[in-house]
């Protein structure tokens, strides 16, 4: 049994993510900031933990994260507000990393993005570029921590039913199920393989795909 814990516990991977955990004998914390989502939050076995991530200081977040096993970052501030999207998608992302170790939790997985890299293409005017800018320097700063990290990094999201199988380094936008990303993250905490590792992947065909433990592990 492992004690994870899930920042973003109310997004849409995360609900996902939980129930996948609990089912395999984990304990999950997921933290969300507004408490009228703590019903949905623990009806898929997670304790409801409501915090605000943007707010809170690395001290503080050292104390919610201490006595777990490992970090799941799986917020963000969803777009639409530039600066809103630096204080979560890199600040906060960043503190926690911190945080996790000054608490002494040295697993940490990030969901990131396939597109997340230095040169990820997008005008520096476009409305996405915070969110792939902020991203990449949260993806930097975990690369260059002790921690024992793993940068997840799938293609586009869609809500297609699981596969269980996925390809790495897709070509295009790697459409991927949100199922899925909660599959691989379930996955990428168990395989210690993973550790510092950056992992693009998306569905795929059935022709051009993988088991998730399989395509995780080659």
């Amino acid at each position: 049994m492992s004690r994870v814990i899930v920042f973003g516990g109310h997004g849409r991977i995360a609900l996902l993510l939980a129930p996948l955990l609990v089912a395999r004998g984990d304990e999950v914390t997921s933290v969300i900031r507004n408490p009228d989502h703590v019903a949905e939050v623990e009806a898929g076995g997670a304790h409801a933990l409501v915090a605000d991530v943007e707010s809170l200081d690395t001290a503080a977040l050292a104390e919610l994260i201490r006595g777990h096993d490992a970090v799941v970052w799986s917020a963000g501030a969803g777009g639409g507000d530039p600066q809103r999207t630096y204080a979560v998608d890199r600040d906060a992302a960043i503190r926690t990393m911190d945080a996790a170790a000054i608490a002494g939790v040295r697993r940490y997985v990030m969901v990131s993005w396939l597109g997340s890299t230095a040169d990820h293409g997008v005008p520096e005017g476009a409305d996405f570029f915070p969110y792939a800018d902020a991203k990449w320097a949260a993806d930097e700063h975990l690369r260059g921590t002790d921690l024992e990290g793993t940068i997840l990094a799938p293609g586009t999201l869609t809500f297609d039913e699981p596969t269980g199988r996925i390809r790495i380094d897709p070509d295009g936008r790697g459409a991927v199920s949100r199922a899925d990303v909660a599959a691989v993250i379930v996955e990428t905490l168990s395989d210690m393989s993973t550790i510092g590792r950056t992992i693009r992947f998306g569905n795929g065909t059935p022709e051009a795909s993988a088991p998730i433990v399989e395509a995780l592990s080659s």
